[in-house]
């Protein structure tokens, strides 16, 4: 099983986490027309099946301790059972994030629900798994904070002044950012308790559960949308065959960073590799700024608020990689 033995490894591998949660969805959008749910289908496949890949290579290398087959034998039911838990929560997260980006906009979304998970997740991570500083931790979080608030306010100003807020969209939002931040300490307790899971094992199982969520909370949203009218499958098996690639290749790039992310947070834990992680919407607002020219033509605010949220990021970066030495 290869796990980082250096600082510098594992946090190239948060690091690498971040780009990937940033860039997945990329995927979805260069389709056109194609409703969400039915996206999600594609999406959780390529999660679940780029977990078991990884887990049967970098995680059951010859003559290493820990294997994925020896450890899904030998590891406690209860292990598996909060990283699928975990899963779970997470991609009903997800999905509530996605509607709640469609009813309210990214401005008024990420800041809530990012915002709300990134300090719930890092705060309970650290309580059951108290690695690093938590002087510097925190402050790293704060500064991360602030960056997503600041990039809020700059996909605010592409919006204009006068965009109506759904009471039910905020409600949605905070609904997802309450979730997003719980899974993380699922992960942290699988991989603590006795006999515990490695992160390959924690992965696979954690895209299980997400798969597993998949035909019962997408199935119930395909019928009663949060956003637009119900949609059958149907739609799913008349789409191209590109968009069905697409979901899949959205689901290996994500899942790429989420094994990272766990097989990260080994050395340094869930805390300090969570948090880093969630500096994906600074990826997001690079894609946003640079391919798909989101920005071009704003004022001279938003782009101060663009420059402040890459500010605060790097500042938060540089704080939460400090944390660990300093512990």
């Amino acid at each position: 099983m290869f796990v980082p033995t250096t600082f510098a490894a594992a946090l190239l591998m948060t690091i690498l986490s971040t780009i990937c949660w940033g860039s997945f969805a990329n995927t979805y959008k260069v389709t056109r027309h194609y409703r969400f749910e039915l996206y999600y289908w594609d999406y959780a496949a390529g999660i679940f099946l780029i977990s078991i890949i990884l887990a049967l290579t970098m995680g059951t290398l010859p003559g290493v301790a820990g294997s994925f087959p020896v450890n899904l034998r030998t590891a406690a039911p209860s292990n598996l059972a909060w990283a699928a838990i975990g899963g779970f929560i997470f991609n009903i997260a997800n999905v509530l994030l996605i509607a709640g980006i469609e009813i309210v906009g990214l401005a008024i979304a990420f800041p809530i629900s990012i915002g709300i998970a990134l300090v719930e997740g890092v705060v309970l991570s650290y309580a059951i798994q108290p690695k690093g500083n938590a002087a510097l931790l925190g402050s790293g979080v704060i500064l991360a904070v602030i960056a997503v608030i600041l990039i809020g306010k700059a996909y605010g100003q592409l919006q204009g002044s006068n965009a109506s807020v759904s009471r039910r969209g905020v409600l949605v939002c905070i609904v997802s950012g309450l979730l997003m931040g719980t899974f993380a300490p699922f992960v942290t307790r699988a991989m603590t308790a006795a006999r515990p899971l490695t992160p390959y094992t924690v992965a696979v199982l954690f895209t299980f559960g997400a798969v597993v969520c998949c035909f019962v909370f997408n199935t119930v949203l395909m019928r009663k949308p949060l956003v637009g009218g119900p949609v059958g499958f149907s739609g799913y098996r008349r789409a191209p065959a590109s968009y069905h690639l697409l979901g899949l290749l959205g689901g290996v790039v994500w899942g790429i960073g989420t094994v990272f992310n766990f097989v990260a947070a080994s050395l340094v834990g869930v805390a300090i590799s969570y948090a880093i992680g969630q500096a994906s919407p600074m990826i997001a607002a690079l894609w946003g700024v640079f391919v798909w020219h989101e920005f071009r033509g704003s004022s001279a605010r938003a782009k101060f608020y663009l420059a402040g949220m890459f500010a605060a990021y790097v500042g938060a970066l540089v704080l939460i990689a400090r944390a660990y030495g300093s512990a």
